[in-house]
Order: structure tokens, then sequence, then C-alpha cells
């Protein structure tokens, strides 16, 4: 799987979320509002995908389908996370040390 064109934009965090990320799938299709969580117990991060409510109901807009895929785009999405919070963050718009990479 071709995962390519990883963003990350550092938000202030709130009840475990830090974040969102984006990405390109084999070159042709473009994800992005996928939510980067800090995990309660502080082992680490996790994601969670897109979805609409309407009416009640909650619908999934985009999810990975297997556990290869969901593993590639984990990979991809902390990878690059690692990389931003190495850098210092400075372009999360507002003070950023609290955060350490994993």
């Amino acid at each position: 799987m071709k995962i390519s064109d990883v963003n990350i934009t550092l938000i202030t965090p709130q009840g475990g979320l830090i974040g969102f990320a984006s990405f390109v799938l084999h070159s042709t299709f473009y994800v992005s509002g996928v939510a980067i969580h800090e995990k309660r117990d502080g082992s680490g991060h996790r994601l969670t995908y897109p979805t609409r409510k309407s009416g009640g109901q909650v619908f999934n807009i985009c999810h990975p389908t297997n556990r290869q895929a969901s593993k590639a785009v984990e990979n991809a999405i902390f990878q690059k996370l690692k990389d931003v919070l190495n850098q210092g963050c400075e372009h999360a718009g507002y003070d950023c040390d609290q955060f350490t990479a994993r």
C-alpha cells in the first residue's frame, strides 16, 4: 500500500485529541480528517476516522478495510507525527512543549 503526502496539523489538545492527519493513497486518492488522539494510558497514540451524523445515525466516511491497511496508515501517520514533534512543532500555533516524541 503506497501512502504519501502525509500531513499533520496539531491543535490545542482537548480531551485527548491532539491533531488531524491527511494523506494520499496510491497517488490517486486524498484522505483527510483522520483524528490523532493521545491514548488514555499515555502509551502512545490512536487514530479515529471521519464520520458524519444525520438524524441520530452515524455514517463512516472512510476507514481501512483490513488490519494490513490499518497498520500501513498508522505507521505512515505516526512516523510523520514523530517527525513533527521532533522538529519542535513551532507551526502548531501554540506552545507545544507539552508533547514528547514517542
